[in-house]
């Protein structure tokens, strides 16, 4: 087993426990939920196959579905936003997505800003709009996406920040 795929079963299980011992105990003010086991998705390889990063991304959703109780909402979530991460990188990182030469530890700090917090929004509106399902509540929707938003993009800016930077 190589060092790439080491380090990601060691962030995919540590993301999964992360989430499901302490982020989904937080529950502040009824809007405010950190979902930070989607960093798995935005962190994995870009050069790996697509099939693979949608199984992982589906089962990582089902086991926090499980975990929570919830029913497949983070399953659906995970794989569409797996399934919408290409797109995401191109827009934020451009050529350097062309040439998959893409490396976060070595990225400019506001392609990845944007990179997390556009799939962030496209996760967390897809999750509430599946856990809520109901088209006469969209403001709880866009509060519940608005606010969770925020605080997971501020933790997995700075858990990626802390754990995948060069130290200079």
């Amino acid at each position: 087993m190589n060092s790439i795929s080491s380090i990601n079963i060691v962030r995919f299980v540590l993301l999964l426990l992360l989430q499901v011992i302490i982020c989904n105990h937080i529950d502040f003010l009824g809007y405010i939920n950190p979902y930070i086991y989607i960093i798995f998705i935005f962190l994995f390889p870009i050069r790996e196959e697509r099939l693979v990063l949608l199984l992982i991304s589906f089962l990582l959703g089902m086991l926090v579905d499980l975990f929570s109780d919830s029913g497949g909402v983070h399953a659906a979530a995970s794989v569409s936003l797996a399934y919408a991460r290409p797109i995401l990188l191109k827009s934020s990182f451009g050529m350097l997505y062309e040439h998959h030469s893409i490396k976060f530890s070595t990225t400019e700090i506001g392609s990845l800003i944007a990179y997390i917090s556009i799939g962030t929004v496209i996760h967390h509106l897809i999750l509430f709009s599946l856990e809520i399902f109901n088209i006469s509540n969209i403001l709880l929707i866009l509060k519940k996406t608005l606010f969770s938003s925020i605080f997971t993009i501020l933790l997995s800016i700075l858990i990626i920040i802390l754990f995948s930077r060069n130290k200079k």
